[in-house]
């Protein structure tokens, strides 16, 4: 069984209780948290052991990476089983150790957060800066894009793990970020983030 509600711990904690409690005792429990500990979420099951994260990247139809999580208590078995799941759903695993933002998130999330520090100081418009990582760093997607597409609230939630999990001011929220999401500018799914997205009714039309 896997989960994928937002990225709240209580949320996750209180999901995983109830799955626990409902699925069959020889059933795998994932989750697909981008930064929440496998092992705390563990910890609330009769089944630790059992007990893995699957953190598929966005959009998931697209990406083939899967950030294969082990917690604490999280046996080879599962580990294997886990790993062979996702190689049968045509990705590639890799395997990681339980840690705050695990890899993609502990290296990406700063740079989004930079990226939007830079744009609250000044440094550059929203184009220019998406434009200088996509052109200058050979990256796909610019930041700032990459964050409305995960979603802004996702974005927060994530560095708020790292700030408080991590405790290095380097993780600190950005400002405007928090902002934004307070004003519902949540990216992609909300039609307004960093950039502007026309809405289902104006697509229509064009």
């Amino acid at each position: 069984m896997v989960e994928a509600v937002p990225e709240r711990a209580e949320l996750k904690y209180e999901l995983c209780g109830v799955l626990d409690a409902e699925a069959p005792p020889d059933a795998l429990l994932a989750s697909n948290t981008s930064s929440i500990s496998i092992t705390e979420i563990a910890a609330r099951t009769s089944r630790p052991d059992r007990v893995i994260g699957m953190h598929f990247m966005n959009p998931v139809p697209v990406m083939q990476l899967v950030e294969v999580v082990r917690g604490l208590g999280t046996s080879d078995e599962t580990t294997a089983a886990t790993t062979g799941i996702v190689r049968r759903l045509g990705k590639t695993p890799v395997e990681v150790n339980d840690f705050p933002g695990f890899v993609a998130n502990r290296v990406l999330m700063p740079m989004i957060n930079e990226a939007a520090f830079a744009l609250m100081d000044g440094v550059a418009e929203v184009e220019a800066i998406d434009t200088v990582m996509k052109l200058g760093m050979n990256h796909p997607m610019g930041p700032l894009e990459l964050a409305d597409l995960i979603g802004l609230d996702t974005c927060l939630n994530i560095l708020e793990v790292l700030h408080r999990e991590l405790g290095d001011d380097r993780h600190r929220p950005c400002p405007l970020l928090r902002k934004f999401v307070a004003a519902g500018w949540l990216g992609r799914k909300s039609g307004r983030g960093f950039h502007q997205y026309p809405s289902t009714k104006d697509r229509r039309t064009q």
